[in-house]
């Protein structure tokens, strides 16, 4: 532990149960708000262009037109 923590640590003791346990939930909500904080997201514009065209090999409108042809032939 670092040198705050232990200091924070000794402070604490001298506090009532009721108030460590005041403490001890408020120090939990802040650490939870800090983990779940929205991770930065992109904009469109930071990552259009990023992946090679095409990007499996295939034209995005073929695979369209293919994939409908193929499940239209399953369902008949």
């Amino acid at each position: 532990m670092t040198v705050a923590v232990n200091e924070i640590l000794k402070q604490a003791k001298s506090l009532s149960a009721d108030e460590q346990l005041t403490l001890a939930a408020m120090l939990i909500g802040q650490a939870r708000k800090k983990a779940t904080a929205p991770t930065e997201r992109y904009k469109w514009l930071d990552v259009m262009g990023a992946a090679p065209y095409p990007l499996v090999g295939e034209d995005a409108q073929t695979w369209v037109t293919r994939t409908r042809q193929e499940s239209g032939h399953e369902r008949a």
